[in-house]
Order: C-alpha cells, then sequence, then structure tokens
C-alpha cells in the first residue's frame, strides 16, 4: 500500500542529538567561523583590481586547509549555473565553477577536523531523493559525519531552463524541497524499506545504507522568506540568510535583530533550535585608513560589464532577501561587508553577535594573505571578547 507521508512533517534527530558529533561541537563556539570559498572565477567580489585568489581545487584545498589550521569550523561551497563566459565583463566573472558537492566531498580526506557544506538545488532537473540521500550518507562516512548540504530551491528565472523546465512559484518551492527533504529524512533514519506516494515525488521499497553517523548529515538552507524559514524550522541545523537592508553594515545592523527574531520564531513554533549565519566580505587592514583606501582601490577597479550582466540576471529572479542591495554592493560582495582595522572588524562581530548572529562564513578579496591577516590580528581579539573559546 502506499503511504501518503503521515509523517511529512515528523522531525527526525539529527547530529545534535550527539554531543560529540563535529556540528555540536561547532555550536559550542559563541561565534562560529566559516570560510565561503572561491569555487568560482572572481570568488564573490566583481572588481579587477590584480589579486591571486583562484577558482582552482587546490587554491581552494590549501585554503580549506589554513582555515582548519586557525580553528575555523566550516567552509561552504556556493552553486550557480551560468552560460558561456559567466556574467562577461574583463574578469569573465564566475566563467569557471567548480562543481560545490563534488569539491566539498573532496575536501573531506584532506581534512581532520573542519566540516564541509555544500550547496545543491534540489528542484532542478531530475534529482530524486533516493539519489541525494545515499550520495550525502556517503559523503558523510567519508567525511565522519563532518558533511553538510545546503538545500536551495533555486530564484533565478534563467537556470531551470538549462534542465529543460520552468521556474517554480517561490512559496510552492518550498513545499516541494519539504517532501524531498522528509523523505531524505526518512531514508537516513532507515526504520524500514520506504513505500510513499506524495504529491511530487514516489518511491517503493526504498532503503539507504549504511545510515548517516549522527542519524543524518548537517542540513543548512539559505533562506530570507518566511516559508524559508518555515521550511529551515523542519528540516535544518542552520540558516544561511542574507541581510534584508543591504550590504552596507551600518543599515544591516539596525535590521538584522528583527531579521533573526523571526527566525528563531519559527524555530519555536516547532519546538526546535536553529543556528543563523550570515555571509560578510571583510576588508581588514593594520590600520581604519588602509582598510579603506584598499576598499577604495577594489571599488575604482569595478568590473561594471560584469556587474551589469549580474544585475540584468539577478533582476528576474525571486529571491525575497535582496530588496535593499544595489548593483555596487557587487563591487565588494557580501551580504553584509566589514570594513576596518583588526578592532574596527572585532567590534563589528561582536554587534553581529548580538544582533542574533550565531555564525558568520567569510570571503575576502584576496583570499589567502587576507585570510591569514584576520586569523593572526583577529582571533585574538574575538577570543578575549568571549566570541571564540578554545578547542576541545
Amino acid at each position: 500500500m502506499l503511504q501518503t507521508s503521515p509523517r511529512a512533517d515528523t522531525i527526525f534527530h539529527g547530529p545534535l542529538s550527539f554531543e560529540n558529533s563535529p556540528l555540536a561541537r561547532a555550536i559550542r563556539q559563541p561565534m562560529m567561523l566559516g570560510l565561503f570559498l572561491p569555487t568560482q572565477t572572481g570568488g564573490f567580489s566583481q572588481s579587477t583590481l590584480p589579486r591571486a585568489t583562484r577558482w582552482d581545487f587546490e587554491y581552494n584545498k590549501a585554503l580549506t586547509l589554513t582555515a582548519e589550521k586557525y580553528g575555523f569550523d566550516f567552509v561552504f561551497g556556493l552553486q550557480q549555473w551560468l552560460p558561456k563566459g559567466g556574467f562577461g565583463g574583463e574578469s569573465h566573472y564566475r566563467e569557471n565553477f567548480l562543481d560545490p558537492f563534488i569539491s566539498t566531498v573532496a575536501l573531506a580526506p584532506v581534512t581532520t577536523r573542519i566540516i564541509t557544506i555544500s550547496t545543491v538545488h534540489v528542484l532542478y532537473g531530475n534529482w530524486h531523493p533516493l539519489h541525494l540521500a545515499r550520495f550525502a550518507a556517503t559523503a558523510d562516512h567519508i567525511s565522519g559525519g563532518r558533511f553538510g548540504l545546503n538545500i536551495v530551491t533555486g530564484y533565478d528565472a534563467t537556470e531551470p531552463l538549462m534542465f529543460g523546465m520552468d521556474r517554480i512559484e517561490h512559496d510552492a518551492r518550498y513545499d516541494r524541497a519539504g517532501e524531498f527533504s522528509s523523505i531524505m529524512e526518512q531514508l537516513w533514519a532507515g526504520e524500514d524499506n520506504i513505500t510513499f506516494e506524495g504529491r511530487f515525488y514516489k518511491l517503493e521499497g526504498a532503503y539507504v545504507s549504511p545510515r548517516p553517523l549522527y542519524d543524518r548529515p548537517i542540513m543548512v538552507s539559505a533562506s530570507a522568506s518566511k516559508v524559508g524559514f518555515d521550511y529551515a524550522a523542519r528540516h535544518s541545523d542552520i540558516v544561511f540568510t542574507s541581510s534584508p537592508a543591504g550590504a552596507i553594515f551600518e543599515n544591516a545592523i539596525k535590521a538584522l535583530p528583527a531579521h533573526t527574531a523571526s527566525i528563531r520564531a519559527s524555530y519555536a513554533a516547532t519546538g526546535r533550535t536553529g543556528k543563523v549565519i550570515i555571509f560578510p566580505l571583510i576588508i581588514c587592514k593594520p590600520t581604519r585608513a588602509e582598510a579603506l583606501a584598499y576598499r577604495d582601490a577594489i571599488v575604482e577597479h569595478a568590473d561594471l560589464d560584469s556587474i551589469r550582466g549580474y544585475t540584468a540576471r539577478h533582476s528576474g529572479g525571486d529571491a525575497k532577501g535582496w530588496a535593499k542591495h544595489v548593483p555596487a554592493d557587487r563591487i565588494l560582495g557580501g551580504h553584509i561587508q566589514i570594513i576596518g582595522s583588526p578592532e574596527d572588524v572585532a567590534e563589528q562581530i561582536q554587534q553581529l553577535h548580538d544582533a542574533g548572529i550565531d555564525g558568520i562564513q567569510i570571503g575576502f578579496y584576496d583570499y589567502a594573505p587576507e585570510l591569514d591577516f584576520f586569523a593572526r590580528n583577529v582571533l585574538p581579539l574575538l577570543e578575549q571578547r568571549k566570541l571564540r573559546v578554545a578547542q576541545t
């Protein structure tokens, strides 16, 4: 008999049920630290100011090992689907793009502690929850429970066309993603073969083995809307959100307390708790004047043609979290922008924490030297502020 999934909204146990799971260890940090890997041409900044940032795997592997050395909790891979030339411009922005699922799984055997999180558009093409449940369970075993899925539903109007489909309406996407994730959770629970017929997916006698090490992989969702937060409250350990007030820090920090409160309200309605992370692009130099001068140099070399290409494509999307973001934000990039001396940067990270943010996944313009400078000069200040604690 086909099951119509009376357990579609069941809340399954996850890695936070295990005291020593990688995720449980990470959330003991008052402010989790992640690195948003530049696995695409140009990283996250649309400027032609010379830098050594690269998209290739060896470069990103080196960044991940550096982040792990300095005690970062996770690295994150972006997913996007682009035509030839990416967003164009002199930089050919995002022309080359490593797949984040493959890349993050490949990072697991060369690391020992850091969590790797991959973004997956679950509604594109012929993805089936049985496929992804097995792939993710395998990645979980390869990584020793250090693998996470960032589930996204796809806001762009043109990406689905590449897969021979039309974009699904915004709220309906979360209905479908919820059924997709519920099926994966039942498969990971491993209680029995699953026979299921829902609104979107059908399975008969399906099973996944071996089970993930800590009940299921780490689950993340990138959300900025009420329906997205409600999805996260049922399925996600972490919400990756954006600033509702644009990338300028002074504007963003005023809006974030209410924004994070709305996320927590969705979780409270399910009896669960979740963590909230955001993406700051950090410009940090020994002095505030040097940081501002570096920012100005990056802005002076704006790749305007690629920004026009990005803006034209992005304006056709239906994401809810970008209404106050403007094309000029793309020069530096980031959901928010933190600029200043080490003391300035530590203070702004403190303000994010006070606004309800539990973690930051950081981007830099010139990744390798700026990651090293941040770790050597800002991390000690975060420890002094009790935002970071010694690893156990």
